[in-house]
């Protein structure tokens, strides 16, 4: 696994090991991630990622906004309650180099408590496939105000995801047994 684009393209990411099968991670495969690069930075949205502040929900390894802070996010917090997943992301943000960038959240990515700071502008959702997490997640996120109006959602699943109140569906894509939709969050 490897960043596809940006200032640290090429950079080998620390992965799951043979001995954390029990932590069932499953990274965005390169492929799909340089695919969901490659329609944020289409023009059809602006340019989302360019400045970003930046939601990574079940963040995992951390690639999705990794890859992000290499192609021009000015920030991220990652959200990952497993900790093997937070082993992994922090490694790959020492591997980086973007500490001063990212920050961890060790925290349920269901139950996020309401966000004082600054909201995000592009939010990645990569929950359990079929468990309805990523539901939960972004519900949460909605109303605890962690998202700007505005916000490009882009939610990760085995099943294309319909729109939840207060967003709006801008495109629907599969790459194999991955479905990607993106979402906007409403004004």
């Amino acid at each position: 696994m490897r960043i596809v684009g940006g200032a640290n393209r090429g950079l080998k990411l620390a992965e799951v090991g043979a001995g954390d099968a029990g932590a069932h991670l499953r990274p965005t495969s390169d492929r799909v991630r340089e695919a969901i690069f490659n329609l944020l930075g289409g023009g059809r949205f602006g340019d989302p990622v360019e400045g970003a502040r930046v939601l990574d929900l079940f963040a995992g390894t951390g690639a999705l906004a990794l890859e992000a802070l290499s192609r021009g996010a000015a920030e991220a917090v990652l959200v990952e309650q497993g900790r093997v997943g937070q082993k992994l992301i922090r490694e790959n943000l020492r591997l980086m180099r973007r500490e001063g960038q990212a920050r961890l959240l060790a925290v349920d990515a269901t139950r996020l408590p309401p966000h004082a700071g600054e909201a995000f502008s592009l939010a990645f959702l990569d929950p359990p496939y079929g468990r309805g997490m990523g539901q939960l997640a972004l519900g949460a996120a909605l109303a605890g105000g962690w998202l700007t109006p505005g916000a490009v959602v882009v939610w990760e699943e085995a099943e294309p995801q319909m729109p939840l109140p207060g967003t709006a569906l801008l495109d629907r894509r599969s790459y194999g047994g991955t479905w990607i939709t993106l979402l906007g969050v409403e004004p």
